[in-house]
C-alpha cells in the first residue's frame, strides 16, 4: 500500500482552511478537478471522476453502460465481494466465472458462461496481477459485451503498454487505504466515451440535474444518487498520485529480485503473469494444498495463503450465494430470466488454486536487502521443513 505521510497533512491544510470542502463548492474545481486532469493525462484516458469508492465506481459504471435488470454480468471467483455485489445493485445478477494460475480471469470459462442473457464482463486485476486483456477484450467484442475494468487492487499497474483500467469501456479503481493509492477510502471511474462518462457522474450525483454547468452529452437527465468525492480527497490524491510510478517502480525491482530467488527452489513455483515484462505482483504456487498452509505458517508476516483470505473467494459471500437482498421485491434474481444457480463447488478449478497459492508482499517500503533476505530464509525454511517430513518418513 501506499504510505501517507506529512506532505498529504501539508496539502489538506489549505482546503481546511479555505472552507470550501464540497466538490461543488469550488468555482475554479479546487483539488479534484487537478486530480482528475492529472490522472487522466497519466493513464491516457479522456475521461475520469473521482467517487466515494471503488464500489461506487463499479456501480456507476454499470448504470452508466445501461446494465439492468434480467442481465447478467460474468465476475470472478476470486475478487473482493463489491466486484459481484455491484451487478445486483445495478439490479443485473453476477455469473461467477473460473480463474487461472495468474490468479485473474480464464478466458476458456468466460466462454462457457456466455449466455444470451450476458450483456458485461468484469475482469478483475487480483492484487497487482493483470488480466490476459487480449482474450477478454476479442470475446468482448465478438459478443457484443461491455467490458467493466475492476482495477481497484491494481492502480497504475500497465499490461502491454496501457494502464489497467483504460483498456475497456470502463475502469474503476480504489483508493483505499490498501491500494496503490491510498487516501483512507475512495475511488474513480475512467473512460473514453463520452456518454458513458456523462451518465455516470449524473449517477454519482443526486443533484446533478441542477449544475447546469455540466455536459450531459445530450444525454437526458437521470436520476442519480450520492457517490460524490470531497476535496479533503482531491488534496491527498493530488500527493498520492505523485508518489504511484516510483512506488511501482520499486514494486517490479523487488520482484525481479525475489522471484530470482524462489525460482530456485523446486519445492515451489513462481506464479504466471499475462505480462511478465510488467509484473509487480507476486504469489508461489505448490503441488498441494497443505504444502502452501505450511509454507504460510513459516512466514507470518508478508504471506498467506489465498484460500485464507475469505472475504476474497466466492464460497464466503453469503448474501449472494443465498440470493437475498434488503426486499424480497427488490431482488434482481426474481427479475432474471433464468434460474440463477450458486453451489459451493460451483468453481472447483478456482478453488484448486486458491488453496495451493500463496501470495508473497513486496515490501516495497523497505529496503531491497530485506526483501531479498526474506525471500532466501523463505527458501531455507521450506528446505528444511521438507528435509524433515522427508527424514521422518
Amino acid at each position: 500500500m501506499a504510505p501517507v505521510g506529512l506532505r498529504e497533512w501539508l496539502a489538506i491544510a489549505p482546503v481546511l482552511a479555505s472552507g470550501k470542502l464540497a466538490r461543488y463548492g469550488d468555482d475554479t474545481g479546487g483539488p479534484l478537478l487537478r486530480f482528475e486532469a492529472d490522472f487522466c493525462a497519466k493513464f491516457n484516458v479522456q475521461h475520469g471522476l473521482t467517487m466515494s469508492s471503488g464500489t461506487a465506481a463499479l456501480v456507476a459504471a454499470l448504470v452508466a453502460a445501461g446494465i439492468g435488470p434480467g442481465d447478467e454480468v460474468l465476475v470472478p471467483a476470486y475478487t473482493w465481494i463489491a466486484t459481484a455485489a455491484a451487478p445486483l445493485a445495478a439490479g443485473a445478477v453476477p455469473i461467477l466465472v473460473e480463474i487461472d494460475q495468474t490468479l485473474t480471469m480464464d478466458p476458456t470459462d468466460i466462454v462457457r458462461k456466455i449466455t444470451p442473457n450476458t450483456r458485461a464482463i468484469i475482469p478483475v486485476h487480483m492484487a497487482n496481477m493483470v488480466c490476459d486483456m487480449d482474450s477478454i477484450m476479442r470475446i468482448a467484442r465478438e459478443h457484443r459485451l461491455i467490458v467493466i475494468e475492476d482495477a481497484c487492487q491494481a492502480v497504475g499497474l500497465t499490461y502491454k503498454g496501457r494502464r489497467a483500467g483504460t483498456i475497456g469501456d470502463v475502469g474503476a479503481y480504489s483508493f483505499n487505504q490498501f491500494k496503490n493509492i491510498n487516501i483512507g477510502e475512495g475511488g474513480a471511474l475512467v473512460t473514453d466515451d463520452p456518454r458513458l462518462f456523462a451518465r455516470a457522474r449524473m449517477y454519482h450525483d443526486i443533484g446533478s440535474l441542477f449544475r447546469g454547468h455540466l455536459d450531459n452529452a445530450n444525454e437526458p437527465p437521470i436520476l442519480g444518487i450520492n457517490f460524490k468525492a470531497n476535496q479533503i480527497q482531491g488534496a491527498m490524491l493530488n500527493v498520492q498520485l505523485k508518489k504511484l510510478d516510483p512506488m511501482i517502480s520499486r514494486m517490479r525491482k523487488r520482484y525481479d529480485a525475489m522471484t530470482e530467488i524462489l525460482a530456485k527452489s523446486n519445492m515451489m513455483r513462481v506464479g504466471p503473469h499475462n505480462d511478465p515484462t510488467n509484473a509487480a505482483g507476486l504469489h508461489v504456487i505448490f503441488e498441494t494444498a497443505e504444502a502452501a498452509g505450511a509454507f504460510a505458517a513459516e512466514n507470518k508476516r508478508g504471506v498467506y495463503r489465498l484460500y485464507d483470505s475469505s472475504r476474497h473467494v466466492y464460497t464466503n459471500w453469503q448474501p449472494i450465494l443465498q440470493q437475498r437482498s434488503g426486499h424480497p421485491a427488490m431482488n434482481p434474481f426474481n427479475w432474471s430470466d433464468r434460474k440463477i444457480e450458486y453451489t459451493p463447488d460451483m468453481c472447483a478449478q478456482s478453488l484448486d488454486i486458491l488453496k495451493r497459492t500463496c501470495r508473497i508482499s513486496l515490501g516495497e517500503n523497505y529496503p531491497l536487502a530485506l526483501v531479498t533476505y526474506l525471500a532466501r530464509r523463505m527458501v531455507r525454511q521450506r528446505s528444511s521443513a521438507t528435509d524433515e517430513l522427508s527424514y521422518a518418513t
